[in-house]
């Protein structure tokens, strides 16, 4: 069994190995015509049920032949231009190069000793983020998991620098369609089941600043500490950008930590057309930024960025078998004295690959396009008569829902909207999100594809149709 690890006398074994997984990937790629096959639960999970993991094949083909009838065949392919779902990217090609060399040397971003290289990358990427945010120069960070965790973390140094220990006095304040890892984060740091006040939205779906400083105000007032803002920079629903500047007035005003949450429009960060949209994000106290999304990265490549390194402290442990606090006097850079993680993949290779290769305008161009088809979408959904539109786009997320020119009844608008996502993903001609606005189903395209056209978002819109007055049609000689 020592034939199989990796070392300098398997090195030949490893290239003929990835290359066939390569060759296997790549020729599905050249060959998938469509996002997804539209297979079921039922129908995949005998194949998977089927195998007797106590019984190796001993054979890398016979694998990979097996992987392709329980795998590959039937994956989400996020790279088709018709897969219009959630937030998740197609992934640019130095980026899975960086992948591939991250998995094979299988670094431990923890301690200095297992990445030296690796450490110091990762730190030059986080100092680069930090300085295109504006943080300024005592600004910090750390690679994470994605944006749950980025979160998480930002909400644990906002906890502990509001410097009391009556955790059920402490209120965070999110807009109404704030990710949900707000509410997540406030239960896991033991907060209150009131921790989280949910501040009421405009027609943009950005938080009201009114109705923030209302709240900020009457936390005062109720002799509460008022823990953290948590405004933010591309929700997920909407795409919305808080009013970065205002909120952080009245941060500053009410002596508050603003926590950023800009997992999705970090791409602006990148962007050449529209960098503005998120100006007010340098006056931050902290970031979150999912390179995952809208940098075009393989999941997960993540960061929590802090304007004050000393606030990442709340986070620091010393083990003496791991970071004894003798290796801060001897200025040993272990990246475990910031990070919520111990083990940790070389993430950060990915996006410094990209960077390297592509360049950060070659990441904006990518991103301003989708922001571009978005607001192309827009124009088809607003001037359609089929369908209703929420807001106009911030960055690339349409929230719409079919209207039929017969039917008034709400409830059965809504099941004609969830019927006609189902009965796509079933067909695999197409894959879009789904969610709820004031309480009624709307359909969802995020964008992020460069690769996907105007002509197919009005084709996946007339397939949209198609099925839900199908599925109205039916309902009807049922009825009758």
């Amino acid at each position: 069994m020592r034939s199989h690890l990796l070392n300098d006398t398997t090195a030949e074994q490893y290239r003929r190995s990835v290359t066939e997984g390569v060759e296997r990937v790549a020729a599905k790629l050249a060959t998938t015509d469509r996002p997804f096959t539209g297979i079921t639960v039922d129908a995949l999970s005998p194949r998977i049920d089927g195998i007797d993991l106590d019984e190796p094949l001993h054979d890398t083909a016979a694998v990979l032949d097996e992987l392709e009838d329980v795998y590959l065949r039937d994956a989400v392919y996020f790279h088709h231009p018709r897969y219009l779902a959630h937030l998740n990217c197609p992934v640019v090609i130095p980026a899975v190069l960086g992948e591939a060399v991250l998995s094979a040397v299988n670094s431990s971003l923890d301690t200095w000793d297992q990445s030296a290289g690796g450490t110091l990358i990762e730190r030059k990427l986080i100092d680069w983020t930090c300085a295109r945010i504006g943080l300024g120069p005592a600004a910090d960070g750390v690679f994470t998991s994605g944006g749950t965790q980025s979160n998480l973390q930002a909400l644990l140094l906002a906890r502990e620098e509001a410097k009391t220990e009556d955790f059920a006095s402490l209120r965070i304040f999110a807009s109404e369609v704030s990710h949900f890892s707000v509410k997540k984060s406030a239960k896991l740091l033991g907060l209150g089941p009131d921790a989280v006040v949910s501040v009421p939205v405009d027609r943009d779906k950005r938080m009201q600043t009114v109705a923030l400083a209302r709240e900020l105000e009457r936390c005062a007032q109720d002799g509460l500490v008022p823990m953290a803002v948590v405004a933010t920079g591309g929700t997920t629903d909407f795409g919305s950008i808080d009013a970065l500047p205002e909120i952080a007035g009245l941060c500053e005003q009410y002596g508050v930590w603003m926590h950023v949450d800009a997992a999705y429009g970090c791409g602006l960060l990148a962007s050449l057309k529209y960098r503005d949209r998120i100006t007010g994000i340098e006056r931050a106290d902290s970031v979150t930024v999912d390179y995952h999304k809208s940098f075009f990265q393989p999941v997960s490549s993540s960061a929590v960025l802090v304007r004050d390194a000393a606030t990442l402290r709340h986070a620091t442990y010393h083990a003496e078998y791991l970071n004894p606090r003798r290796m801060v006097q001897e200025r040993i850079p272990n990246q475990v004295d910031k990070s919520l993680q111990t083990t940790r993949r070389f993430d950060a290779l990915k996006l410094w690959m990209t960077l390297r290769v592509m360049g950060a305008d070659g990441i904006g161009e990518l991103f301003d396009e989708v922001c571009d088809l978005a607001a192309e979408g827009w124009k088809l959904l607003a001037a359609d008569p089929r369908f209703d539109v929420v807001v106009r786009p911030s960055l690339s997320t349409l929230v719409f829902r079919y209207i039929p020119a017969d039917v008034t009844d709400p409830a059965g608008i809504d099941r004609a909207n969830l019927y006609a996502r189902k009965a796509l993903f079933a067909s695999g001609d197409a894959v879009v999100a789904g969610t709820k606005v004031a309480g009624r189903h709307y359909l969802k395209f995020t964008l992020l594809n460069p690769e996907t056209t105007t002509a197919d978002i009005a084709a996946v819109l007339d397939l949209i149709a198609g099925h839900a007055e199908q599925y109205l049609g039916d309902s009807l000689d049922r009825a009758s």
